[in-house]
C-alpha cells in the first residue's frame, strides 16, 4: 500500500449503472425488465491507494469492476479518468486510454490461452497496442517481467498447464504489467488459491505497487484479506454500495447493519475474544437484482430495520469524515 499523492484522485466514479435486459419472446423479443447489477454506485480512487471492494457473491463486485473498465458498456453514469470520462470516447482514443487500465482475472486456470506459450500470453498486449520494439526487443522485455513476478525467465517457451495455480496467477500479474499501467482491477485474484499461496500473491501485489506507484481496485468476498491490503474499503450489497471508509475505521466502527454482519462473522485468531463477540445472523436470502425491494436493498434482511427502511432509499452520505454509509439509522 502507497502513502504517495494520497490527496490526487485517479478515477472518479459517478452514478455508475449496469442493467442487463430481462427479454421474453423468441422471434419478437420483448423488454420485460432489467437485472440491475449495478445500480448508482459514485466514489473516488486516489493515486496510489488500494481500494477494497467486498461483498457477498453476486452482489456486482466484478460487473462494477469490468465496467468501469469498459470492458461492459455502463448504462449510466461516468468513469472519469484523470479529467476525462472513457465512458464517452470511441476507438482509438479508448484503446490508448486501455494501456493505462488492466485486469487480474479471478481464475488463472481459465484466463490463460491453454494453446499459447507463456511468452506469447505475456507478449500479447505489446504487440496488440504495437510497442517494445521488434520480437526480440519483447521476448526480453517479457523476460524481466517475468523476473519481476518471481517466475523464472526461462520458463517463456512453457504452456500453461505446466504450471500451479499460483504460477499462473504470477502469469497474469505479468500480461497486466506488460503495458506499466496505472490503474489495475484485481478481481478476487487469490480466490481460487490455495491459502499457503495466497499471502504470497498478496504480497506479490503490495510489493509491485510499491515499485511501480500502481493504483488497485481489489476485489474480494474475504474481509481479512481485504483489510490486509487495503486502504479504504467500499462494501457492496445487491449492485450499491452500502459503506465506504478506510480499513481501520471500517473495523473499528462499521456503521452500516450489513457491514456490522460481515465482520461478526469474521474469524479472530483469539478464542476468548471470539466466543465473547456478538454474531449477527442474516435471516433469507439475497432479493433478485431483477427486482430489488422497494426502499432499502437491505431492509428485507437487516436486524435494525424501521419503517423508513422499507418505503425510501438512504441518501448515502458522509457521516464523519471519510466515512460514508447508506443508512436510515444515521439520516438527520
Amino acid at each position: 500500500m502507497s502513502d504517495n499523492n494520497k490527496a490526487e484522485t485517479l478515477m472518479k466514479i459517478k452514478d455508475l449503472k449496469m442493467y442487463f435486459p430481462i427479454t421474453q419472446g423468441i422471434i419478437i423479443q420483448k423488454h420485460v425488465g432489467d437485472i440491475k447489477a449495478v445500480d448508482g454506485l459514485s466514489f473516488d480512487i486516489q493515486r496510489g491507494e488500494t481500494l477494497g471492494l467486498v461483498g457477498e457473491s453476486g452482489c456486482g463486485k466484478s460487473t462494477t469492476g469490468r465496467a468501469i473498465l469498459q470492458l461492459y458498456k455502463p448504462t449510466a453514469g461516468s468513469v472519469i479518468f484523470e479529467g476525462e470520462d472513457i465512458t464517452t470516447i470511441r476507438g482509438e482514443s479508448l484503446r490508448k486510454m486501455r494501456r493505462r487500465m488492466q485486469m487480474i482475472f479471478q481464475d488463472p486456470y481459465a484466463s490463460l490461452n491453454p494453446r499459447m506459450t507463456v511468452g506469447n500470453i505475456v507478449a500479447e498486449p505489446l504487440e496488440v497496442h504495437k510497442i517494445g520494439g521488434n520480437a526480440k526487443e519483447r521476448r526480453e522485455k517479457v523476460k524481466d517481467l517475468l523476473n519481476v513476478v518471481g517466475l523464472n525467465p526461462y520458463f517463456i517457451n512453457r504452456y500453461p498447464h505446466e504450471f500451479s495455480g499460483g504460477q499462473r496467477q504470477r502469469i497474469g500479474v505479468a500480461r497486466a504489467l506488460a503495458l506499466n499501467p496505472d490503474f489495475i482491477v484485481c478481481d478476487e485474484p487469490i480466490s481460487a488459491l490455495d491459502v499457503s499461496i495466497q499471502a504470497q500473491v498478496i504480497n506479490l501485489l503490495e510489493d509491485l505497487q510499491q515499485e511501480f506507484g500502481l493504483t488497485y481496485l481489489f476485489i474480494a468476498h474475504d474481509l481479512s484479506v481485504v483489510r490486509h491490503i487495503s486502504d479504504r474499503i467500499a462494501v457492496m450489497y445487491l449492485g450499491k454500495i452500502v459503506e465506504l471508509t478506510d480499513r481501520y475505521t471500517l473495523y473499528a466502527n462499521p456503521l452500516h447493519p450489513y457491514t456490522q454482519a460481515l465482520l461478526s462473522a469474521v474469524p479472530i485468531p483469539d478464542p476468548v475474544a471470539d466466543a465473547k463477540r456478538q454474531r449477527v445472523i442474516l435471516e433469507g436470502d439475497v432479493p433478485s437484482p431483477a427486482n430489488p425491494p422497494k426502499g432499502c436493498n437491505f431492509c428485507t434482511r437487516c436486524p435494525k430495520a424501521f419503517d423508513p427502511c422499507f418505503e425510501t432509499e438512504p441518501e448515502f452520505k458522509e457521516h464523519e469524515p471519510g466515512h460514508w454509509a447508506a443508512c436510515h439509522l444515521y439520516q438527520a
